[in-house]
């Protein structure tokens, strides 16, 4: 009788254990699946531009100044404003005496919150508030305001950027503690023109926002804090 011959074709000094064991070989899987998921993210990311056509697209929260209906930590979708805007819209933008008029609601108020440039300065960290009066350049706007959000000035003579000194929105945040007065009259930003409008807020998405925030504003929630860097978004 002959000698048994293997039955297994792996050789006997385990030469294919040690190859998928190697370094190049676990390398290889972990370049694998770095850009797998690399390119999950950029697709995401492509397909978000292409519907909102505004980069970023998500932009992460790090004030309290639209409490409580965007709230620090959210997540917000930004759209092109002149993408879907609804009634009334000037620019793309409806205003909140606009949407008033009309029943157009965002956030559970009437207008559009917006991102903007404040000043125009595209170094300086975007503001998100809500667009709520449209002026033209050298109104008198002070009787169209709400006088509570105009402060103490009797008058458009005590009031800033009155009479406008170009055609734009009057903005303001939803927070009734730390955002009383119009953006304009605080000097948080000029009259916004609407070529300083980055996009409109469409929905938020709850807490995702926080890995972009640095834990050390997360103690102030209830003041208004410009975001740095990338991220966009809200100001006093």
């Amino acid at each position: 009788m002959g000698r048994d011959e293997p039955t297994s074709s792996t050789p006997p000094d385990g030469t294919e254990e040690s190859v998928e064991a190697s370094p190049a070989f676990r390398l290889a899987l972990y370049v694998r699946d770095i850009g797998t998921s690399v390119g999950a993210v950029v697709l995401v990311g492509a397909f978000l531009f292409a519907v909102s056509g505004v980069w970023p697209p998500l932009v992460a929260i790090e004030s309290g100044s639209m409490e409580p209906h965007i709230d620090t930590g959210d997540m917000v979708f930004v759209m092109d404003a002149e993408r879907f805007s609804g009634q009334e819209a000037r620019h793309g933008v409806v205003t909140a005496a606009a949407g008033t008029e009309t029943g157009y609601r965002t956030f559970q108020q009437s207008g559009d919150v917006i991102v903007f440039e404040p000043n125009g300065n595209e170094q300086r960290t975007p503001i998100i508030h809500r667009s709520m009066l449209w002026v033209d350049a050298g109104e008198n706007w002070y009787d169209r305001a709400n006088q509570t959000y105009v402060g103490s000035a009797d008058s458009c003579d005590e009031l800033q950027n009155c009479p406008a000194p170009h055609a734009g929105f009057i903005t303001k945040g939803d927070n009734k503690v730390t955002n009383t007065r119009y953006d304009q009259v605080t000097g948080a930003s000029t009259v916004v023109r609407p070529e300083w409008v980055i996009g409109t807020g469409t929905f938020r998405i709850p807490r995702l926002g926080y890995v972009r925030v640095q834990p050390s504003q997360l103690w102030h929630t209830s003041v208004s804090i410009p975001v740095g860097g990338a991220t966009a978004p809200a100001a006093a």
